[in-house]
């Protein structure tokens, strides 16, 4: 039921995430200035020895997890108590990816500045969408069960 409100906020939830899924989320600079590796969701790219690191692949397993999830909701339609679950255990990982991106960004790397891009605000924009979704899913239900009663 792809013309459902919700279903159109899902469906562009999904491609954000697919987007941010393949756009870096930001880089890694020292204390000069000089930028030492950039940062992916799946890996690290090191600039200078041109090497990658799988540290981050929870980033990359958390995000495609709520990608699929998000796009496997759109044809839960007919079971809307489901889908508002797993639209809520989305919101929840991603804010998940958050912590951990936070945790990987900022703490793990030491003396490192790390500046974020306009990819890691995505997941964010992915939780608002969610977020309407559900609305938009809690209005459908709170109307079949008004019709129930007038039955």
């Amino acid at each position: 039921m792809i013309q459902r409100i919700q279903s159109l906020y899902m469906l562009a939830s999904t491609i954000l995430g697919v987007v941010c899924l393949s756009l870096p989320l930001g880089k890694f600079f020292n204390e000069s200035g000089e930028q030492v590796s950039t940062l992916y969701n799946l890996w690290l790219h090191t600039c200078d020895k041109d090497a990658y690191s799988f540290a981050p692949w929870a980033l990359f397993a958390l995000l495609l997890l709520v990608t699929v999830l998000t796009f496997l909701n759109i044809f839960l339609f007919r079971q809307r108590a489901l889908q508002m679950r797993i639209l809520v255990f989305c919101i929840i990982l991603i804010v998940g990816y958050y912590a951990w991106l936070a945790v990987f960004a900022f703490v793990s790397n030491g003396t490192l500045s790390f500046k974020p891009s306009v990819t890691a605000a995505l997941p964010f924009v992915c939780i608002v969408l969610d977020y309407l979704a559900f609305r938009g899913i809690l209005k459908d239900e709170m109307l079949i069960r008004s019709l129930d009663r007038l039955r």
